[in-house]
């Protein structure tokens, strides 16, 4: 990806510069910035995912009586007519389902997919919406079918209406209102309240970011890391040869709190253990994400390349690579090849066979287990 070429999916700007002047900052509108003449799901795909018991998905209506909210899966027959009014049909990781929403996605990797989120996606009858609200992540709202009216603005007081099963903000005052057309992208910074109407059925993807908490992540961080060490040979002992006798033997000593403070900062000051534990966090797939087994690579002689499956996430750093929550050492050239399948998420069959035996032995392994997919290449 050329980071410097202009392209219509930011609103004729280069991804250099959308993250210089927009990411976290403010927002931006793209007219036209993708073409869906072909959207890559249909309302009965959606309901379709909607229905399966491992696709996460929220029915939201609003009526005389207020909100109201239910967790599905759902049969068709459990949801409104189409024609009722001001109801919507939230479906989660899209993209882990359909190949179409994954491409989308992969269009976003201008951003570190470390923090790459996934794809939802909603349908919404005429007036349907879930209230004016803000996110604390980053996210695109782009239009696949239909029309939505947005209305946006800082949020000024984060106070949310009592008793509504939706955090729907109490006093939201926007700046700005746009009509989204199909293939309109509006994108929001973290903090931005906004409230998305549809005007007629309408189909719209949000593509979100994610947004670890500081302390969530480094719990779970520490935790991934403690889980995974080792026995250590030989560890120093505490030794306390100036212990005075004590008519307090309840107390623990100062020494040996001192000497469990500098355990725990050597622990930390380890840039490997820490960077080897975070990766392998951030790599782990959703809950309740499974994969498919399939046949090992063919051999020496084959044609296949490898393509990383719609699902799994694979991340490095400067010692390890990481594949859905799983850390390996990688140096010289087999560490150049496999950051090349993180960052294209696909290797040729050159590529592969450039590997050195143990890291295609490690392929066969990732292929047996579903995580990445061969490829037939064509011969000239």
């Amino acid at each position: 990806m050329d980071l410097t070429l202009a392209t219509p999916l930011l609103g004729g700007l280069s991804a250099e510069v959308f993250m210089r002047r927009h990411w976290q900052k403010k927002p931006l509108l793209a007219r036209g910035a993708l073409p869906v003449d072909e959207a890559f799901v249909t309302r009965a795909q959606l309901f379709a995912l909607a229905s399966r018991e491992t696709v996460e998905s929220r029915l939201i209506e609003r009526g005389a009586g207020g909100w109201r909210l239910r967790q599905g899966p759902f049969k068709r027959a459990a949801l409104p007519p189409l024609k009722q009014a001001a109801w919507t049909m939230l479906v989660q990781g899209v993209d882990l389902h359909l190949n179409g929403a994954r491409a989308l996605l992969d269009r976003f990797r201008f951003v570190p997919d470390a923090r790459l989120g996934d794809v939802m996606v909603s349908y919404a009858s005429d007036g349907g919406g879930v209230g004016p609200h803000v996110d604390s992540y980053d996210v695109f709202l782009l239009q696949l079918q239909g029309r939505r009216r947005w209305r946006i603005g800082r949020v000024g007081d984060p106070a949310l209406l009592p008793d509504v099963p939706l955090k729907i903000l109490a006093a939201f005052e926007p700046e700005h209102e746009w009509l989204l057309e199909p293939g309109d992208m509006l994108y929001l910074p973290p903090g931005w309240g906004h409230d998305g109407v549809s005007e007629g059925e309408c189909l719209t993807a949000s593509i979100g970011f994610r947004a670890a908490g500081r302390e969530q992540l480094g719990r779970e961080v520490l935790q991934r890391a403690l889980d995974g060490a080792e026995p250590i040979e030989n560890d120093s002992l505490y030794r306390d040869p100036k212990q005075p006798g004590t008519d307090a033997a309840g107390r623990i000593p100062l020494a040996l709190q001192a000497f469990a403070a500098d355990a725990v900062a050597r622990t930390l000051a380890a840039p490997r253990w820490l960077g080897c534990a975070l990766g392998e966090v951030l790599s782990e797939p959703k809950p309740g994400v499974w994969f498919e087994t399939a046949t090992t690579l063919s051999g020496e002689g084959g044609k296949d390349g490898v393509v990383l499956d719609r699902r799994s996430r694979m991340l490095y750093d400067d010692w390890h690579v990481f594949i859905n929550g799983e850390s390996f050492r990688a140096a010289g050239r087999d560490a150049t090849l496999m950051r090349r399948l993180a960052d294209q998420r696909s290797l040729s069959a050159r590529e592969r066979f450039a590997l050195s035996p143990p890291a295609r032995e490690l392929l066969d392994d990732w292929v047996a287990a579903g995580w990445i997919l061969t490829i037939q290449e064509m011969t000239p």
